[in-house]
């Protein structure tokens, strides 16, 4: 009989609400076969804000689990034994913080740290660049990194400290090539400040480097995706032994987890997500020596929203049909000897391993986050440009649009989040407050403070804060205090006049309003992160001859009212994807009412069909969702709007 290799890691990136509901939902998808935990942590927890902060307002429990104390994180990994089970952890600006509480709670259970299995994300490179849920600066994040990285080195090893993400690169708009460059230069960025720290001595070097792992994309050009992840493991070995020379072949493996494109998910004829993602499944799990060694695939519904446990278990069977049904794990490598493929390989790999000079040349990944999201909003400009045009195809939104009524197209498709969730867990976190001892609360942050002024590794403070009963919002309050905050580059400056062809007829409007060209508010309220689409408005609207004011993401409603009445804008557009539109907009709305703002507003984002009459009854003058992807159409609407504005004013 044919040797089977063993199967990769199967993950559902789940979590939501409250701990408790999370833990029911994990426990669920562990009983259906799933082999390992990828917990998605709400934007609050992410940001490091407890949530009764104004900027948690609205976003609580939405796109992910709330984990504020150490009471959380027991019950949120109630009876799933941490010295068992492998869990993947997506966070990266609190990520010292999350590893915190997990080993707090093991020792609980007296599970020692070496038996801790999983990852920590922790890129905090590509937060600048895509995701948006950054908090510090570049070189004290980069120290995060280094001191995680050493004190798992000293006491989990089988952690993986971080996971490198190239992830939301492609999701930005990162060509391959950019995909592969930028992640590996973060990694190299790490490393080297590791090794130069003097916290992990030369000979546990090769141990380190064999601890980072990565996080990749896999997008719908799947032959081009598998010649992506066979360059990126021959690039991670060069690395390995011509940077840093580790010896041991198996620690210059290039060891990856995959979540497929959620970027190419549409919401227009929503069931078509399904051979996508099985597609795109093909390319991390074909080639044996490329092979992931776990996959987190989404669920066909989440351009609409948030999954029910019903579509995640879809996306699960969907692999353990092709790891136990089909006869690929009986074969070695597919491709090997393929001209094509090596072809291919070759081509992404030297232009990868170019673009990463270049990178290096200036300065690192960190050092030149300006430049890289200005590359990446160009990259994600000309492809929103070429689905405009009709260059690049997407079945049933602008090729093939006809369609017949679809019977998942039903009431009650995606999961909401019930809003009185937030209420609730600012009442349990004033209990929380009020039953530890204060007096250690205080003596932990005081030491976790010291740690960092005086560059001592911040691990274990950060862990004894947890033990006293800390929260995620007091332990982010006192590094911020220390380092600061950051506001990354919107790189929208970087694309301005590249698609000034496809709004030429708006551009002619614009030039003949009376008053001059329209001011445009673009505007991201709460903790959402994703800019994309927003950064594609502002660049789109500039093209066209506006006034542009965006400022980047994480605005308070104050503040976004505020500027509105600086600015004096003839339309004002808010950008939010994380589901809390319902608590945000309406409010924001009447704040702009209330200081004289009369300015129409337009909504963007992931919006359900069901919550346009609220929006509209809350006095929204349109909204658009992914399936509105004719920018030219967009920015006559917001000429429209200002013109029809000004004539009442």
């Amino acid at each position: 009989m044919t040797q089977r290799d063993e199967p990769w890691l199967m993950r559902t990136y789940s979590g939501h609400s409250s701990a408790r509901a999370s833990n029911e939902l994990y426990r669920t998808n562990l009983a259906k076969g799933q082999t390992g935990l990828s917990i998605a942590f709400d934007l609050p927890t992410q940001t490091g804000y407890d949530p009764d902060h104004v900027l948690a307002r609205g976003e609580v429990g939405k796109v992910g689990v709330p984990v504020v104390h150490l009471g959380h994180m027991r019950t949120l990994l109630d009876g799933i034994p941490p010295g068992q089970m492998n869990t993947s952890m997506t966070i990266n600006a609190t990520a010292a913080w999350l590893l915190a509480l997990y080993v707090a709670n093991a020792q609980e259970q007296d599970v020692p740290t070496t038996a801790l299995r999983g990852t920590t994300q922790n890129d905090i490179v590509k937060e600048y660049l895509s995701r948006g849920t950054y908090i510090f600066p570049p070189e004290p994040s980069k120290r995060l990194i280094v001191d995680m990285v050493a004190w798992c080195a000293q006491h989990a090893p089988k952690w993986n400290p971080m996971n490198v993400c190239s992830y939301h690169l492609q999701e930005a708009g990162a060509t391959p090539v950019q995909e592969i460059a930028y992640s590996l230069a973060t990694a190299i960025d790490v490393l080297d400040a590791v090794r130069d720290s003097g916290q992990v001595a030369p000979e546990q070097f090769g141990q380190v480097f064999g601890a980072i792992s990565f996080f990749v994309n896999a997008g719908i050009r799947f032959v081009e995706e598998i010649c992506k992840l066979r360059a990126f493991t021959e690039l991670w070995d060069r690395i390995g032994f011509e940077r840093y020379g580790v010896t041991d072949a198996k620690a210059r493996r290039f060891r990856y987890g995959v979540q497929v494109n959620s970027l190419g998910l549409t919401e227009a004829q929503p069931e078509n997500n399904v051979q996508r993602i099985v597609l795109e499944m093909l390319a991390v799990t074909l080639s044996k020596n490329a092979r992931a060694r776990s996959v987190q695939l989404p669920a066909w519904n989440e351009a609409l929203g948030l999954p029910r446990p019903w579509d995640q278990q879809w996306a699960l069977r969907m692999q353990q049909v092709l790891a136990f049904e089909t006869d690929l794990l009986e074969y070695g490598d597919l491709f090997d000897g393929s001209t094509v493929i090596e072809a291919k390989t070759g081509e992404l790999r030297d232009a990868a391993w170019a673009e990463l000079q270049e990178v290096l040349s200036l300065g690192g990944a960190f050092a030149a986050v300006d430049e890289l999201k200005g590359r990446l909003v160009r990259s994600m400009s000309e492809r929103t440009r070429r689905i405009e045009a009709g260059d690049l195809t997407v079945v049933g939104v602008n090729a093939y649009t006809e369609t017949e009524p679809s019977p998942l197209d039903s009431p009650g498709n995606i999961l909401t989040v019930d809003p009185a969730i937030e209420h609730e867990l600012i009442a349990e976190l004033e209990q929380w407050r009020g039953a530890r001892d204060q007096a250690a609360v205080d003596a932990a942050v005081a030491a976790l403070h010291d740690a960092a002024v005086s560059g001592a590794n911040i691990m274990e403070p950060s862990i004894a804060l947890a033990v006293a009963g800390g929260t995620t919002g007091e332990w982010a309050g006192c590094l911020r205090e220390v380092f600061g905050e950051f506001r990354a580059p919107t790189g929208v400056n970087a694309a301005v006049g590249r698609r000034v062809g496809e709004l030429a007829a708006v551009a002619e409007f614009v030039k003949s309003m009376t008053g001059g060209p329209p001011r445009f508010l673009v505007a991201k309220p709460g903790l959402d992160g994703h800019s994309n689409g927003a950064e594609q408005i502002a660049v789109a609207a500039r093209d066209a001859g506006m006034e542009v004011v965006y400022s980047g993401i994480r605005l308070t409603p104050e503040q976004i009212v505020a500027s509105a009445r600086d600015e004096d804008p003839d339309v004002i557009g808010l950008s939010i994807l994380s589901g809390s539109h319902l608590s945000l907009v309406p409010a924001i709305v009447d704040m702009l009412r209330a200081e004289g703002v009369d300015a129409p507003v337009i909504v963007g984002g992931i919006i359900p069909e069901a919550d346009r009459q609220r929006l509209a009854d809350a006095g929204v003058s349109a909204v658009y969702t992914p399936k509105d992807f004719e920018l030219s159409r967009i920015m006559r609407d917001v000429a429209n709007l200002a013109a029809a504005h000004r004539s009442t004013n």
